[in-house]
């Protein structure tokens, strides 16, 4: 016994008070003995290192790896590495010593497991670490005008596994129907639903953030993430989160994962342990951002406008990372780099994109498009005029050449105004209806890429499209708003539910607008995935959505095709798509009375006798005088020979 304890007994104790124990074992027995509850508790305290991110990969274009290191007093930590052809190229210790910051070289490295080896002497502690092979089966394909995308938030979308609904240990351990809590939606119900999304015609899926909100409040709708590594329990784990993609790759549906960088949760360690004050805006106190994000681009605004804008926080519960601390950014690149080879998503929507440094973003955008040439991130750019969109989109016309944003993709909040406010009016040739319309369509020059807006009736942030039921009621507004959008430019986005006419509007706030869909959730009455009890209407509005989406999924003249429209006349929208020979021209009555259309300024898109209208399922004879369209009529006219692969 007391031979066994020497090594450890002359760690705590030192070497002389061994020596002059040892010559009194009775008493040094005894003092031992005594001592160990001490020394297990000091061990004890030894907390766990928090190693971010878990592991990487090898053969990476960029070599430099940060590594972010998590406990008590590590800072004061010794650093060295046992590993083949990995080299330590910094290390940085923040004022707070509870975090280390390792930069590693990993040109040279083979995929290996490693060991960072920590402290001196025989107080050492070894961690672990892997550098695997790269990931063969990720496509990072990237998304475009031949998507259409479905956006659905999880807690709220399908309940596939109702035993992770409570996770015991977290701030927000309810669940309940109560608008701003946790329903119980999840990973598992996600990859159910695939086979309905791919019988809808959807190609892409986008599921608001599914990483951890350990929150203690309002956590179901994930933009106040506490660890940027975990998927939060309540949906799922890790694995869960990649089985879906693989799943959603198998039935030919991308994935999209919705990122936030400008802001983290309260509760996110780095907040509650800053490394230092300077890893969030205003020395990491609160400032409330003024919203006006228009500031950032105004070449008249005053320089704290422009400030408060971008660096202010969206509320206290969310503080705001401060990207030009090149610490921060360099763990959000890396973030992004690693959800995309491990779990093999094909695009990113990165929330409240203006919000968060322009120039570091567009570092940013670079090192991700560096790694992964055909990956597509949409900026969510929430603004309402074009050319305050189009300043956040690369090569703008309208931004200066030196602060390019590198952004491919932002979101055309403008045009989803027009989409809510337009159709509800009676549709004259100056100012009303689809003149309206026409109008911000023929503007698209201010736009450096038009084809790469991210278009949309509504999302979870919005008032749905159909704000009341009685909106919903009138078939034709959806039906006209839901052709424009999926056959005008641009990559068109849906909201989970808007295929069944859901109604809501923001006024009951945001927990009542964000509803179950129906079927998701044990007690349903009705079953939207299997059909069961959908009302005429939802059935109506489903199967026309069906039947667009299902036509245009793999459609190259609507995906690729020029577009060519005319100014308003008679109350009527026209516009065609035309791509390699092929044309499929759009008629819309704006109005309420049926419209006698004459034919002859239409010649150019109409190059047919006759042509397949995708809505009715007819053939449509136009060799003659004028066209007869009835009240708010929509004809989509299928030049190519019927019964082809679209018409099915």
């Amino acid at each position: 016994y007391f031979n066994n304890f020497k090594e450890l007994f002359i760690h705590f104790y030192g070497t002389v008070v061994y020596k002059y124990i040892t010559m009194k074992k009775t008493l040094y027995l005894l003092l031992f003995l005594l001592s160990v509850p001490g020394m297990l508790t000091a061990r004890s305290k030894q907390t766990p290192i928090n190693v971010q991110p878990t592991f990487w990969w090898s053969g990476m274009k960029n070599p430099s790896l940060q590594l972010l290191l998590h406990a008590d007093n590590i800072g004061n930590d010794e650093v060295k590495l046992r590993a083949n052809g990995i080299c330590i190229d910094s290390i940085f210790r923040p004022h707070n010593r509870n975090y280390l910051l390792l930069y590693l070289n990993t040109s040279e490295a083979a995929p290996q497991h490693f060991d960072i080896i920590l402290g001196q002497g025989r107080n050492t502690r070894r961690i672990p670490y892997e550098l695997k092979s790269r990931n063969t089966a990720v496509r990072a394909q990237g998304f475009d005008a031949s998507d259409v995308l479905y956006l659905l938030m999880p807690d709220r979308f399908a309940n596939g596994k109702p035993q992770n609904d409570v996770v015991k240990g977290l701030r927000e351990a309810t669940s309940s129907q109560a608008p701003d809590a946790r329903h119980g939606g999840d990973l598992a119900g996600m990859t159910a639903a695939l086979d309905y999304l791919g019988d809808l015609g959807i190609t892409a899926v986008w599921p608001t953030p599914l990483l951890i909100n350990d929150m203690p409040a309002t956590s179901y709708h994930g933009y106040a993430i506490t660890d940027y590594y975990q998927v939060d329990p309540r949906y799922g784990s890790n694995d869960d989160y990649c089985r879906f993609v693989e799943t959603a790759h198998a039935k030919g549906i991308k994935v999209v994962q919705d990122m936030v960088f400008n802001h983290c949760g309260s509760k996110n360690f780095l907040f509650t342990d800053l490394p230092d004050s300077t890893w969030f805006n205003y020395n990491s106190h609160y400032v409330q951002t003024s919203y006006k994000i228009s500031a950032v681009s105004d070449s008249h605004a005053a320089v704290e406008d422009a400030r408060n804008a971008q660096d202010g926080w969206f509320v206290d519960a969310m503080p705001d990372f401060n990207q030009r601390n090149h610490h921060v950014l360099t763990y959000l690149i890396q973030n992004s780099i690693w959800w995309i080879e491990y779990a093999g998503i094909d695009g990113i929507r990165q929330d409240t994109y203006p919000y968060a440094d322009r120039k570091a973003m567009a570092q940013w955008n670079e090192a991700v498009k560096r790694e992964y040439p055909h990956f597509t991130i949409v900026g969510e750019t929430w603004l309402n005029n074009n050319v305050g969109v189009s300043y956040w989109q690369k090569d703008s016309p309208v931004a200066p050449a030196t602060d390019n944003s590198q952004l491919p993709c932002v979101m055309d909040f403008p045009l989803m105004n027009l989409l809510n406010s337009a159709l509800d009016e009676e549709t004259n040739e100056w100012d009303r209806g689809l003149t309206r319309i026409y109008d911000y369509i023929s503007q698209d020059a201010v736009y450096a890429n038009p084809d790469n807006l991210l278009t949309f009736l509504d999302n979870h942030d919005t008032p749905r499209f159909a704000r009341r039921v009685e909106q919903a009621n009138h078939p034709h507004r959806y039906r006209q708003a839901l052709t424009l959008l999926l056959t005008l430019r641009g990559i068109p986005q849906v909201y989970y539910g808007d295929e069944l006419a859901m109604a809501a509007d923001k006024d009951r706030g945001d927990g009542a607008l964000r509803q179950n869909f129906p079927g998701g959730f044990p007690g349903d009455t009705v079953n939207a995935f299997t059909h069961h009890r959908l009302t005429p209407l939802m059935q109506q509005t489903f199967d026309f959505t069906r039947k667009l989406l299902r036509w245009r999924r793999g459609n190259e003249v609507i995906a690729k095709g020029q577009l060519k429209h005319y100014a308003v006349k008679n109350g009527t929208y026209v516009y065609s798509r035309y791509y390699k020979g092929r044309r499929v021209t759009v008629i819309i009555n704006g109005t309420d009375k049926p419209v006698c259309l004459p034919l002859a300024r239409y010649a150019e898109v109409l190059p047919a006798a006759q042509a397949y209208d995708v809505i009715s399922g007819c053939t449509i004879q136009l060799d003659t005088d004028s066209l007869q369209l009835g009240v708010r009529d929509v004809l989509v006219l299928d030049f190519q020979q019927a019964g082809n692969q679209y018409h099915k």
